[in-house]
């Protein structure tokens, strides 16, 4: 940690800070291991940079170590009383121009402790908004894939969204970037095994997953799915949809291990409540895991249909897609009950 602060700030006088050298080393090789996923593991710490992502990770009730910045009125854009918990370091801009990812950095990094999802305060806008409607990350390797699926989640009003082991650590650089704050607007939690994925889905969830094999080959001689929201590997054959039915045989699996799932268009209906929507990989595609779950709980292939000659979606694509499919069948059943209580 930096040593304590020496100057109080005229701007903000319930504030201190340290002035650090130009060029200081050791504040540089500071910020460059709290890039690396092993201090994120080893210390449950994680790095910020810029006003949005910290004034909104501050507002969600992250814990803040250490802010560093290049000028004080950095400072008057942050909530004084949550800083003050934090060491203040103030450093040139030529400094933190060195240590920044962002192609125009701010002039504001920060140390913080890992959030806990248990403990965070999302916006209230947020919960109030929030939808029985659950995301399952599988194989999501791409930073800024997951980062963009992330901002989906949060813009669809999903309730929680879960990251397999396979996936991206969420609170990489470049995974904060493209989440744009989506990472203190939805709860996250990360490197599940699949054992462990149920114990955190609601009771009676039916869990459904995008993925790119043809709805009308068998599952178990099919190639494991590539990625979520896929085009179907035929693209003439009929997609066979029977929302009120379940497989038959829901344990019945193909040569390679896989349940065979029933498919249907992603704009049916499928959204019942509560629902999960499992999201695969382009590179690696779904778990033989993922199915299974889905096949235990009833759920079905969702297909998002695209023209001849293309080979698939992008998974954040597919996840944004899907994921405003549910909210609308949500909202629509939802408005539909309300509907049936005002009558006579």
């Amino acid at each position: 940690p930096p040593p304590p602060a020496v100057e109080r700030s005229a701007a903000a006088p319930g504030l201190w800070y340290e002035k650090a050298a130009p060029g200081d080393r050791r504040l540089g090789k500071v910020v460059t291991i709290a890039k690396s996923k092993k201090f994120r593991d080893n210390h449950g710490k994680v790095l910020l940079e810029g006003h949005r992502l910290i004034k909104d990770a501050l507002e969600a009730g992250a814990v803040p170590q250490t802010l560093f910045f290049s000028t004080v009125g950095h400072l008057k854009l942050l909530p004084e009383a949550e800083i003050k918990r934090a060491s203040l370091v103030k450093v040139k801009f030529e400094d933190i121009k060195t240590w920044s990812d962002l192609v125009t950095p701010q002039g504001l990094l920060g140390i913080f402790s890992k959030p806990d999802p248990a403990k965070m305060s999302y916006p209230a806008a947020q919960l109030t908004n929030s939808l029985p409607l659950l995301l399952i990350c599988d194989n999501v390797r791409d930073p800024g894939n997951l980062g963009t699926i992330l901002r989906s989640a949060a813009g669809a009003g999903c309730e929680k969204v879960l990251l397999t082991k396979g996936c991206v650590d969420p609170w990489e650089p470049k995974v904060l970037r493209a989440g744009m704050g989506a990472h203190f607007r939805v709860p996250i939690i990360a490197n599940l095994d699949w054992e462990s994925v149920p114990t955190n889905l609601p009771a009676g969830i039916q869990v459904c997953v995008a993925d790119n094999n043809d709805p009308d080959a068998p599952a178990g001689s099919a190639s494991a799915p590539r990625g979520a929201g896929s085009a179907p590997d035929s693209p003439k054959a009929p997609v066979k949809s029977s929302p009120e039915a379940a497989p038959e045989h829901e344990d019945e699996e193909g040569a390679a291990g896989i349940p065979e799932l029933a498919a249907q268009h992603y704009y049916e209906d499928w959204a019942q409540t509560p629902v999960a929507v499992v999201i695969g990989g382009e590179t690696h595609g779904l778990s033989p895991a993922a199915l299974r779950l889905a096949a235990s709980t009833g759920g079905r292939r969702l297909v998002i249909p695209v023209v001849p000659g293309v080979d698939s979606l992008n998974s954040a694509i597919a996840a944004g897609i899907v994921l405003f499919e549910g909210k609308r069948q949500l909202l629509w059943r939802h408005k539909q009950e309300d509907d049936r209580q005002k009558l006579p």
